[in-house]
């Protein structure tokens, strides 16, 4: 009985691996994937701007204020801001927020997407036709988010640095030009590969998950509900995993 739990998180490990693989062992197909990559990257890409330039700006202005307010009564200069907030930025939160608000957004529109085709018996229909349905489907969605999620990380850093910097000028903590010249003072281009490598990483995590829980579902239309809630949790507690990981790796 205590050995159930386990057992069940190392063959749902496994199953995804599978899965996975033999979604990626039909990629010398993926030339006729080609549209569907295209229109995959406009729709996790492109579409999901607004909501990583509203949740971007929010957390550089959280974070500019609040470093403000612990530095306040320091004897630091107010260049110190800058310094503390955009390398903070670029090397997590302009990477983990819209990761974990894309995990709600992509995530649960790609599970329940998949998980309706499955309880309709549509991917059954591909499979008769003799299509892959596995690399059909999951293909183009996981390379659209590989290639897609590292220049969201740069729109998300470029929206925090300008909304904390003009924020922190509004309240009267610093001026903008200070903020910037205390980012510029201890800028590492490194911060900005392990940024891009850790959203590469977390589309990748999203966007299977997601396709993989979707294949999974059964039962109608509670079975895509509950599919899709599994790959919002799912996706989220392994993008906190995979940032704790690549931080041993990396830094």
């Amino acid at each position: 009985m205590l050995l159930s739990k386990p057992l069940k998180l190392v063959a749902s490990v496994g199953d995804y691996t599978m899965f996975i693989g033999r979604a990626f062992a039909s990629a010398r197909d993926l030339e006729h994937f080609r549209k569907s990559l295209l229109r995959q990257m406009v729709r996790i890409g492109v579409e999901s701007i607004p909501v990583i330039i509203l949740a971007s700006a929010f957390a550089g202005v959280v974070l500019t204020v609040q470093t403000a307010y612990q530095l306040q009564n320091t004897v630091l200069s107010e260049d110190s801001i800058g310094a503390a907030v955009i390398p903070t930025l670029m090397l997590e939160m302009a990477a983990l927020v819209p990761a974990l608000v894309l995990a709600s957004r992509i995530g649960a529109s790609i599970a329940a997407e998949i998980g309706t085709m499955k309880v309709t018996e549509q991917i059954d229909a591909l499979e008769v036709m003799g299509v892959n349905s596995e690399g059909f489907i999951v293909l183009p969605r996981v390379m659209a988010a590989t290639l897609m999620f590292p220049a969201l990380y740069v729109v998300s850093v470029v929206v925090s640095v300008i909304a904390g910097g003009y924020s922190g000028e509004f309240l009267g903590y610093l001026s903008f030009e200070a903020f910037i010249r205390g980012g510029r003072e201890f800028f590492k281009l490194f911060d900005a590969f392990y940024g891009m490598t850790k959203m590469l990483a977390f589309g990748f995590l999203i966007t299977s998950i997601a396709c993989w829980k979707g294949f999974s579902t059964d039962g109608g239309a509670d079975g895509v509900g509950r599919s899709t809630t599994s790959a919002v949790v799912v996706s989220c507690v392994n993008i906190l995993f995979a940032d704790y990981i690549l931080a041993e790796l990396l830094l």
